[in-house]
């Protein structure tokens, strides 16, 4: 196995498609994506260093390297990415789930933690990786997901399958925001939808701009436009005093803020990620 994840490395460190960051880091690349091929952590990969791999293995750590020595994103290469606790299955028809929005999930476990049940609706869902999330770690009756891809809604009723039985009931439904949801109104509402500017598209990374899918990634309105339609419509699904969480891009969060004023929300508030930029949108829907 040394030699192999060597030999990867090298592959990776030599290759013109990778940027250079992705290049000085070849060697952790390297343990990375070998672990996810072997469904192992890179801990357990430290200590199986000295095993020799099989057949079968050597083969999906080769076609994996060459993927991603393409410049593919490593989790397309080998196939999962990791999002809180779970390992989702990704491909190109859906979005890499990032760290930062497992802070959406963060905050609506917050909001909800003192009473358990009724529904949460996750729009634009993707692999499902926040509605799952929130199906195993809230206290949620149910949680529906909904996107206008039928591909991408294929990656997350195959992640849907992974669920522990402890989790509440995932429904996925392809639809243009909210019309594929029933009757009952909501809990909580969450979205991660597009927000870059069709015009931004130049300054993204390759690996982002090249690969992965644009409907996910641009919206119109200078990448308001689908805030816009989440906050005109979310306070007729929801619950009184229930609440919507967006993910926002930092560059327009505090726009974002004033349209869901605009738009009769309360206790409105934005959350800051790791990186000290404002990531989340917290509003109230007032009762009525």
């Amino acid at each position: 196995m040394r030699v192999l994840l060597a030999m990867v490395g090298q592959e990776l460190a030599e290759s013109d498609k990778l940027d250079p960051e992705a290049r000085r880091n070849a060697r952790r690349e390297a343990t990375l994506l070998v672990a996810a091929v072997l469904d192992v952590s890179p801990g357990e990969l430290s200590r199986r260093l000295d095993t020799l791999p099989s057949p079968k293995e050597r083969a999906a750590i080769g076609n994996a390297a060459r993927r991603r020595s393409r410049g593919e994103p490593l989790a397309y290469a080998v196939g999962v990415a990791a999002f809180r606790d779970l390992v989702l299955h990704v491909d190109a028809r859906v979005l890499i789930p990032r760290p930062e929005t497992e802070i959406v999930v963060d905050v609506v476990l917050a909001l909800t933690a003192g009473r358990a049940g009724g529904l949460a609706v996750d729009i634009g869902t993707g692999s499902g990786a926040i509605a799952l999330a929130l199906a195993t770690e809230g206290h949620f009756d149910t949680v529906w997901g909904t996107d206008v891809s039928l591909d991408a809604l294929a990656v997350a009723e195959t992640n849907r399958r992974l669920l522990p039985a402890s989790a509440a009931p995932v429904n996925f439904a392809c639809g243009t925001d909210f019309a594929p949801l029933p009757q009952q109104l909501a809990r909580v509402i969450v979205s991660n939808p597009p927000y870059i500017a069709f015009d931004e598209a130049a300054a993204l990374p390759a690996s982002v701009r090249d690969w992965e899918p644009p409907l996910a990634l641009f919206a119109a309105d200078r990448g308001m436009a689908r805030y816009e339609v989440l906050l005109a419509g979310a306070a007729s699904h929801l619950e009184p005093d229930g609440w919507i969480v967006l993910e926002v891009d930092s560059r327009r969060a505090t726009e974002t803020a004033t349209r869901a004023s605009h738009y009769g929300f309360a206790d409105i508030r934005l959350v800051k990620d790791l990186s000290d930029r404002d990531r989340v949108l917290v509003a109230r829907c007032i009762a009525t």
